[in-house]
């Protein structure tokens, strides 16, 4: 059992959501860094898609009832337990009584807090993510408030850990080398042209050529973008169609919206642009006011940066499986 004992507002259960429902108006929803989550499932042995705690307002604090196998991924913050500096990106292992504490992230913008077994909340169409439009769905379809108390699925095939706990390299660092540096503050995000990029002059080139900033208007439905307004060339009456996390809209209005996790289902401003699946963990880890710039890619680019992702996640758990097993066998 876990016990809330600190947070603030949006602060919620999430995993990596409910799709296969857009078609009746449920938007699939889950963390905003999904990477995150598959990482910091894998460190304490849950399947990559258990619920997790999304941390989005700091400071943080928990107690566990129980030993518990943890693993805090995400943001840069200070990670504490009982007090003192432990390591994110890695599996700890609390004792019963002891406090987690996360506090403000540097730049990031959400922590993942992965406990052995997932926490146990209902499961509706297919997940446990909270759908907060919708007020259903993880705890009680609400975020999670002082005193509020989480079940933890089971843990009685937990694997011991080293004494240090069992850390990796945070994929920002692991897969540098397929993912665009941050250059003089402003992010590098990969898209793709989209169904009406063509209305646009000059082949979108007030789109990709300038940077943009996330306004204080954004949340986990859509990232509002402050910047030189864009106008398409002529005007066309559009029928709403479907969209979903990545897909870059642009209301009359010029400045574009990015679709992201709670993305609406269906939409009717024209589609300039679609974020790559694998660059929209880095955009959730972005804060309002930050700056970002979109970079034109293929669909060849975005499945090699898939597979590089895919590779990482394979080698942690490949790894975390040889320590647990030679541990047990020193037993």
């Amino acid at each position: 059992m876990i016990e809330i004992l600190e947070t603030g507002p949006f602060n919620t259960v999430q995993d990596l959501g409910r799709p296969g429902f857009r078609n009746i108006g449920v938007t699939a929803g889950g963390a905003m860094d999904p990477l995150a989550v598959k990482t910091g499932n894998i460190l304490v042995g849950n399947e990559p898609d258990a619920a997790v705690i999304e941390v989005q307002t700091f400071p943080f604090k928990l107690r566990v009832s129980t030993p518990m196998v943890f693993a805090v991924t995400g943001a840069d913050g200070l990670v504490l337990l009982n007090g003192k500096d432990v390591l994110p990106w890695c599996a700890h292992l609390a004792k019963g009584g002891d406090v987690l504490e996360l506090r403000q992230p540097v730049k990031r913008a959400r922590a993942y807090v992965a406990v052995a077994g997932g926490l146990d909340v209902p499961v509706l169409m297919g997940s446990r993510s909270t759908a907060l439009r919708g007020n259903f769905g993880g705890n009680d379809g609400r975020p999670l408030a002082k005193g509020d108390h989480l079940k933890t699925g089971t843990q009685e095939n937990i694997s011991p850990l080293p004494a240090s706990g069992l850390a990796v390299v945070e994929p920002s660092q692991a897969l540098a080398n397929v993912f665009p540096d941050i250059v003089e503050g402003v992010l590098q995000v990969r898209a793709i042209p989209a169904g009406e990029h063509h209305l646009f002059a000059d082949d979108g080139e007030a789109f990709w050529g300038q940077v943009w900033r996330i306004s204080s208007r954004s949340d986990r439905t859509g990232y509002r973008l402050s910047g030189e307004p864009i106008k398409p060339t002529e005007t066309r009456e559009m029928r709403s169609h479907g969209v979903v996390p990545g897909v870059v809209q642009v209301p009359p209005g010029g400045e574009p919206i990015i679709q992201m996790s709670d993305a609406n289902t269906a939409g009717g401003y024209p589609k300039i642009a679609g974020v790559i699946e694998a660059d929209l963990w880095r955009l959730g880890q972005a804060n309002p006011g930050g700056k970002i710039r979109f970079v034109r890619t293929s669909h060849e680019e975005a499945r090699q940066v898939e597979q590089a992702v895919k590779t990482y996640l394979e080698d942690i758990k490949r790894t975390a499986d040889m320590v647990k097993r030679a541990l047990k066998a020193m037993a």
